[in-house]
């Protein structure tokens, strides 16, 4: 974390924005990328990328109004998403959690963004066939 702050203020001078009253919200946003680069070079140089895509129990919150059958298959869909094939997983972690883009995922994870379009179909495949085997009524819970 600190090394991203370091790059932070050493690229500081490279920040600009057209819109002033948005300045906070592209800082932000700016300097999250700079944070999150910094984190997977980190984790690139000492050999962790696998690790890359777990995913925190606390990371999604569970809905509060939601019934027991329905925070059970969140509590599985956890698991079936922790059981994904590393580079399947931080692709999925990757735009479904952190909203990144295609592009953004294969500049971040040296890929073409084609490369994580695949990575992502074929992480939602393997989870809605580990959805469909556990024969759960899924379609009700789509977006």
């Amino acid at each position: 974390m600190n090394d991203g702050f370091v790059k932070v203020f050493v690229k500081l001078n490279s920040f600009n924005t057209r819109e002033s009253r948005n300045v906070e919200m592209h800082f932000m946003g700016w300097m999250k990328t700079i944070m999150v680069n910094t984190a997977i070079d980190r984790l690139r140089k000492h050999q962790f990328l696998p690790e890359i895509g777990l995913v925190n129990e606390g990371i999604w919150l569970e809905d509060t109004s939601a019934n027991a059958e329905q925070q059970l298959i969140y509590k599985d869909l956890i698991v079936a998403v922790r059981k994904l094939p590393p580079t399947y997983r931080i692709v999925f972690n990757m735009f479904v959690i952190d909203g990144y883009t295609h592009k953004q995922i294969g500049e971040h994870l040296k890929i073409s963004a084609g490369t994580s379009k695949s990575n992502l179909s074929k992480a939602r495949g393997i989870l809605q066939t580990f959805l469909e085997k556990n024969n759960w009524a899924y379609a009700a819970y789509e977006r």
